[in-house]
């Protein structure tokens, strides 16, 4: 999978002077450990969607009945996507759910590439600042296996019950996997 990847980076480099690439998919299908890797390989900044969950004031019972909405994707198309088109410096605060607030500022350098990891990183309203995307994909069992390693017996069924659900609506609503320029299963 690592090497398909960078094979397909450089060939789009030669193309392009700067990539940004989604990886989106299942929870514990390895969107992080596929960033992490990346990120040892290739000179890369990377973002991750867990940063732009919706802060509690967002979370209002009409945007959570819309599918996709649990991320807030409007800041991030400002606070990240745009300022990576002008190609220069720029700097965002990530949110914390555990602490409940937005954490200090990141600054970040431009890079060739960067990385937007996590799911609903392909929500239909940031597809097109994407030159490639990615899509991880696991078999339940094993899903329910990393996740019950991961977050414990109790918040698996908290998975199981709600976030997978919500997941798979948004994956069937908006065809993720079928956008993607790649899929893998892991």
């Amino acid at each position: 999978m690592l090497s398909i990847i960078e094979l397909k980076i450089t060939e789009q480099l030669e193309e392009k002077s700067s990539l940004v690439i989604a990886i989106d998919g299942r929870c514990c299908a390895g969107k992080t450990t596929l960033a992490r890797q990346l990120e040892k390989e290739i000179p890369c900044n990377v973002f991750h969607m867990d940063d732009f969950f919706l802060r509690p004031g967002q979370r209002t019972k009409e945007r959570l009945a819309k599918t996709g909405e649990t991320i807030d994707h409007e800041r991030f198309e400002q606070d990240i996507l745009r300022p990576l088109g002008k190609k220069e410096s720029f700097s965002y605060r990530p949110y914390s759910c555990r602490q409940q607030r937005l954490l200090d500022e990141i600054k970040v350098s431009p890079s060739k590439i960067s990385l937007i990891e996590g799911s609903y990183s392909c929500h239909p309203s940031l597809r097109n600042y994407y030159d490639m995307a990615i899509f991880l994909d696991v078999e339940t069992d094993e899903q329910m296996r990393r996740i019950q390693a991961r977050n414990g017996a109790y918040n698996a069924i908290l998975f199981e019950r709600k976030w997978i659900p919500l997941e798979e609506a948004y994956f069937q609503k908006y065809k993720v996997k079928e956008h993607c320029d790649l899929v893998f299963r892991t």
